[in-house]
């Protein structure tokens, strides 16, 4: 049989459970919140980059099989003029050959001459010259038909990598569309996180920048720079403390250079954030991501893919605020520009 004093025991252990619950930390990270569309403009980013390197390859490509296709037509156009020139010197010697016979037959003609050998010379003479000239026409007209050969196999070439490009280029823009709009999801969701103080828990990109051999990099590949160190403004109490970097939503932003990562933030004028420490105690700030790519203690490589840039915290458009410090906290700010230069990278 139940006791019945034991049903009520549910009431207080249920009210326990929903008190722990309450009392979890706001700012823990979330581990879903974003990797959808962080991970849906990684991979389209990816597919852009390749689709625009085909489309790039395949319209130098085509470029020089035109130039090809249109060396083989002057060359053949030389050529036939080659030919109507020695179908020409053909003419002339065929009608010095009749001048000369006055229209009678050789035979005639021997009969007929003062010295017959003198003729039969002359004879030799035109026969020579006439074969000569065929026998030129004949190799002209054989390198007519292989030139021909070869401006069609150039044309064919041509309009089939104009083909092929014309598709490149429909798959390109149908991508940059899907990406455009990946970032606007990107950011919607960045904003959402960051209003809610929960950051967005790592994005753990496919790929990152292989084969690089440098020590340092750039912080992102394609960029404009914007506001510089030091330029004042009415955002910055004193000063810009860092390197902003024009560049769209969800653009991968790299480690400059090898380091563990310190600090995943969010909130705060900088929104979303990571600090990465470098040997010789230089730490680097990427902020207003949009996305991660790490967590708080990983090991990164020169190159490697820390984030996705955005327009968290106080920003005014897309891009990406990098700074340099001798801590991981603000106030200690050097020139980033300088301070990548003095490791051979220039911006």
């Amino acid at each position: 049989m139940r006791s019945p004093r034991r049903r009520p025991l549910l009431i207080p252990v249920l009210l326990c459970a929903l008190a722990v619950l309450a009392a979890r930390p706001t700012d823990t990270t979330d581990e879903n919140a974003g990797a959808g569309a962080g991970t849906d403009v990684a991979r389209l980013y990816v597919e852009a980059a390749k689709a625009t390197r085909q489309y790039e390859d395949g319209r130098r490509a085509a470029e020089a099989q035109r130039s090809k296709a249109l060396d083989y037509e002057k060359r053949l156009d030389r050529q036939r003029q080659k030919i109507d020139a020695m179908h020409e010197d053909l003419g002339r010697i065929a009608s010095a050959q009749y001048r000369g016979a006055g229209g009678l037959p050789l035979t005639a003609q021997m009969i007929l001459a003062d010295d017959p050998e003198e003729l039969m010379h002359g004879q030799r003479a035109l026969s020579r010259a006439d074969l000569a000239v065929n026998s030129a026409i004949g190799r002209s007209l054989r390198a007519e038909a292989r030139l021909a050969a070869d401006e069609a196999k150039a044309q064919a070439a041509w309009r089939a990598l104009e083909e092929r490009n014309d598709r490149l280029a429909a798959l390109k823009k149908e991508i940059e569309a899907k990406l455009e709009s990946a970032r606007s999801r990107l950011e919607g969701e960045a904003d959402a996180s960051v209003a809610a103080g929960s950051c967005p828990g790592a994005v753990r990109l496919d790929r990152s920048d292989e084969g690089l051999d440098r020590s340092w990099v750039a912080p992102v590949q394609t960029y404009d720079l914007s506001a510089a160190f030091g330029s004042g403004g009415s955002r910055w109490a004193n000063g810009h403390t860092g390197q902003d970097f024009a560049v769209p939503v969800g653009t991968p932003v790299r480690s400059v250079g090898s380091g563990r990562v310190v600090k995943v933030s969010c909130g705060g004028a900088f929104g979303i954030q990571v600090v990465v420490q470098h040997a010789g105690g230089y730490y680097t700030q990427y902020a207003h991501l949009a996305a991660v790519a790490v967590d708080q203690g990983d090991r990164v490589r020169a190159g490697q893919w820390v984030g996705q840039s955005g327009s968290t915290g106080n920003s005014t458009g897309p891009h990406l605020h990098f700074e340099v410090r001798v801590t991981p906290e603000m106030g200690s700010a050097l020139d980033p520009v300088r301070w990548l230069s003095e490791r051979g990278v220039s911006l």
